[in-house]
């Protein structure tokens, strides 16, 4: 997350934000989880308040849960009982280590010209074969929603272009319609791709 009202609004809001009324992607966490093996090492980016963590724990997985904020991962690690690493994702320096990586609606943060390092980084933590889910608000421009938090808007095409150059495979886009927190309609990007 850049160092701006993005990591303000996260940690000033981390109690509200963890607790609130979330429907868990449960459909979208079933067809990754699909995608490994039973008890695969699983790397969430921006965790959040722990959820879709917890959904992978109870099926079994071996999951390292991040997040950017660390009054986030306070919340997170009240919820599933294991320590959260507080960490950006342009600070991740792993090699082979994940056979997934979990990034739901939290890449969206990352700053557009540091996406293709941040995706590198993602890239060299997975082991070959390995696969990462992102979802991302759709648009042309860089902005702010109404909290102030910083966000990259891709399109389709942009996202599948730095995601070919960066040397990914079996690249899947797929749009859909749906809310947000700040509760407005939201067209999103859900992104797959292997190593």
């Amino acid at each position: 997350m850049p160092p701006d009202c993005t990591s303000a609004f996260y940690e000033e809001n981390a109690e509200t934000y963890a607790n609130r009324a979330r429907s868990l992607p449960k459909q979208r966490l079933d067809a990754f989880l699909a995608g490994l093996a039973p008890g695969a090492a699983i790397l969430e980016l921006g965790c959040g308040g722990g959820q879709d963590s917890a959904y992978m724990l109870s099926q079994g997985f071996d999951v390292m849960p991040t997040d950017g904020s660390a009054k986030l991962a306070r919340q997170a690690e009240i919820l599933i009982g294991r320590p959260v690493r507080v960490m950006l994702f342009q600070e991740l320096d792993a090699d082979s280590a994940f056979d997934g990586v979990w990034a739901q609606a939290s890449l969206l943060h990352v700053p557009r010209p540091e996406l293709p390092d941040v995706f590198a980084r993602i890239r060299r933590a997975l082991r070959t074969g390995g696969i990462i889910h992102a979802t991302f608000k759709a648009g042309d421009a860089e902005g702010h929603d109404g909290f102030g938090r910083y966000y990259n808007y891709p399109s389709a095409e942009w996202l599948s272009e730095l995601l070919t150059n960066g040397g990914w495979g079996n690249i899947a886009i797929s749009e859909s319609d749906g809310g947000g927190y700040d509760g407005k309609p939201t067209r999103w990007l859900t992104v797959s791709a292997e190593r």
